[in-house]
């Protein structure tokens, strides 16, 4: 592994917690160059719902690059633009009530963020933005300076302005009243709060440690950025396509934002893809106000057709969602219950789950005793404090019972 030390910068990070090879992939496993298989919880960060190279995927992919269909072709019109858009239009928009236009700015998830907030502030004509606690939002200026972590907002070398951050929920654990300080600093005309355009949130957040927000808090603050005029943008790039069960993480609670970010997953095969969905209104750009060479990957645009097409054209794969993270919850409440002086609390929502230590250092060595059992998953949270885990959501019900062992021995491993 001697060229990555030499030539690969410092900046790198998985492969630290999992110094290995890794040579293929299929459905939940990799395998390193030795042929080892390791089954992984972590799933490319949430871009992986649908597995490590999908059969149904690869298909369409397979054929659509051996026909010479189009890779690269900007915003162009192309016929596989417009079999997603229908597609996404079909299964997706209409069966929820959802009325977007469609913004394709760029292949990752911080620049679905940056788009959001360069449109909310256009439209508006405001340039403070309300973030929360321990939010992540991307690693660009603009989606740094509504992120919370304060080594990653360090690494941005300038000052990070106009965002003021809010407690998100549980932040106090209920010994405040949800938007008590936020609505007293929107009505108090001494409060010194610069009036937003927006607020974007997390329906979970994901790097910020597995924090899921209740319904009744998304739905709360709905209302509250509605009496205020405010424009919510909801950050869906890691829960989104059926992380937590629904398509989107937002659906539960019964609201519309005003903008959503999505991108990981939306691709379906691991293809950089990013969308940022706004309100027809709200689609006040002009002719290449917002653009970028990566905004129509083809191949992306195929994989993610397909996707919809193989999992959302009926609820089978939310409703396994669900269920096997019931079953994840109901294991991570067992650890809880297993060890009641080390201070744990197990968290999430679907398919996106943590158990929170007492402090990173734990959480860490949980995460690489399973390395060295076969399991991959991450640590998050503002200290590394959680141990994530963001299985395929199409994994056998066999793969989530060894997964869940060899969490268990993991656990045990280092509290015992």
């Amino acid at each position: 592994m001697s060229i990555f030390e030499e030539l690969e910068s410092e900046v790198r990070s998985y492969s630290r917690g999992w110094p290995v090879v890794f040579d293929r992939a299929q459905g939940s496993y990799l395998y390193d160059e030795d042929g080892k298989a390791y089954l992984d919880f972590f799933a490319g960060a949430g871009a992986l719902n649908y597995g490590h190279n999908n059969p149904a995927l690869k298909r369409a992919l397979i054929d659509y690059i051996a026909r010479d269909g189009v890779t690269h072709a900007l915003d162009m019109f192309t016929v596989a633009k417009r079999d997603f858009l229908q597609t996404f239009q079909e299964k997706i928009l209409r069966p929820r009530d959802l009325d977007y236009k469609v913004v394709f700015p760029g292949p990752g998830g911080a620049n679905a963020v940056e788009a959001a907030l360069k449109l909310a502030r256009k439209v508006t004509g405001k340039e403070s933005v309300i973030n929360f606690t321990n939010a992540f939002h991307g690693m660009t200026l603009g989606a740094l300076s509504v992120t919370g972590n304060s080594m990653k907002r360090g690494g941005a070398g300038v000052p990070l302005v106009h965002a003021t951050p809010m407690p998100y929920d549980n932040y106090f654990d209920g010994s405040i009243p949800d938007f008590l300080y936020f609505e007293k600093l929107l009505e108090d005309s001494g409060s010194g709060l610069n009036e937003p355009a927006a607020v974007i949130v997390e329906g979970v957040q994901g790097e910020g440690g597995i924090n899921a927000a209740r319904v009744e808090w998304l739905k709360a603050l709905d209302d509250l950025c509605k009496k205020h005029g405010i424009l919510l943008i909801l950050d869906d790039v890691q829960m989104g396509c059926g992380r937590t069960g629904p398509f989107f993480s937002f659906e539960d609670a019964g609201i519309k934002p005003d903008i959503v970010c999505l991108s990981k997953s939306i691709g379906g095969y691991g293809i950089p893809m990013a969308l940022t969905l706004i309100r027809p209104d709200l689609d006040v750009w002009e002719p290449g106000e917002h653009n970028g060479t990566f905004r129509g990957i083809s191949p992306a645009f195929v994989t993610a057709t397909e996707a919809m097409r193989v999992y959302w054209s009926d609820d089978e794969l939310e409703k396994s969602t669900k269920a096997k993270g019931e079953r994840v919850a109901a294991a991570f409440q067992g650890i809880v219950e297993a060890y009641p002086d080390a201070n744990l609390f197990a968290k999430g929502r679907g398919l996106a789950r943590g158990i929170e230590f007492a402090n990173g250092d734990l959480a860490g060595k949980v995460c690489a005793a399973a390395f060295e059992r076969g399991l991959l998953m991450e640590t998050s949270g503002p200290d590394g404090e959680v141990m994530k885990v963001l299985p395929p959501l199409t994994l056998t019900d066999d793969e989530l019972t060894k997964g869940l062992a060899i969490i268990d021995e993991a656990v045990a491993a280092v509290l015992n």
